[in-house]
């Protein structure tokens, strides 16, 4: 049984390590030239850590041609093969990109977005506008002032709390008459409720 060396070569590691850099420090110029150079660099390091990652070389993947423990990963081909399509195509649209804004421009900087500097200038203008003064002032937070404030929802059901007296002036009389009416209603309704005290054989009681 026939192992396959897995092991690296130092070369190519320190290739992917220059290439991986070097594409990263591009990548963060403003100069669309730049920024290309450098995706380029960074594809050119992912093909080789593919081919780093796949082992060994060997014989062309191709039954009946190459024994099988003689032949090279053909997954690892594929997969270079896939990232150099999209890496041409992220190449033609950085270079129309940067193209178009050498001919509106005259240079290929990205600029900073005036949307993006003006909702950031008008957060930090109304930051203030959202802290609570009334806190700082009096050093109370907002769960002591919600203790304080009187609940409506709280009583008996005739809009009068516990330890509450009725108010005074038309509106408590106008409770006070309400009350009263509820109070004969009820009375009535007692009233009708008693048995008849009369006798049934036509007599009055005596």
């Amino acid at each position: 049984m026939n192992v396959i060396d897995m092991t690296p070569s130092v070369v190519l590691v320190l290739a992917i390590g220059v290439l991986f850099a070097a594409g990263v420090y591009l990548l963060l110029e403003r100069s669309l030239t730049r920024v290309l150079l450098g995706f380029i660099l960074m594809g050119n390091g992912a093909n080789l850590l593919f081919l780093v990652a796949g082992g060994r070389a060997g014989g062309a993947p191709l039954i009946g041609t190459t024994p099988e423990e003689d032949m090279s990963d053909p997954l690892v081909q594929a997969m270079v093969l896939t990232a150099i399509v999209i890496t041409l195509g992220i190449t033609a649209f950085v270079l129309a990109m940067a193209y178009r804004s050498w001919q509106l421009h005259g240079h290929d900087e990205v600029q900073d977005d005036l949307e993006d500097r003006r909702v950031a200038r008008h957060a930090a203008r109304n930051a203030p506008a959202f802290e609570d003064a009334d806190t700082e002032e009096s050093g109370a937070t907002l769960d002591d002032e919600a203790a304080q404030v009187r609940d409506e929802t709280d009583g008996d059901g005739d809009g009068v709390t516990d330890g509450e007296e009725p108010p005074s002036g038309p509106a408590g009389q106008d409770a006070g008459d309400a009350t009263d009416g509820r109070t004969g209603g009820s009375d009535a309704r007692d009233d009708d409720a008693r048995p008849d005290d009369r006798r049934t054989d036509g007599k009055e009681p005596r």
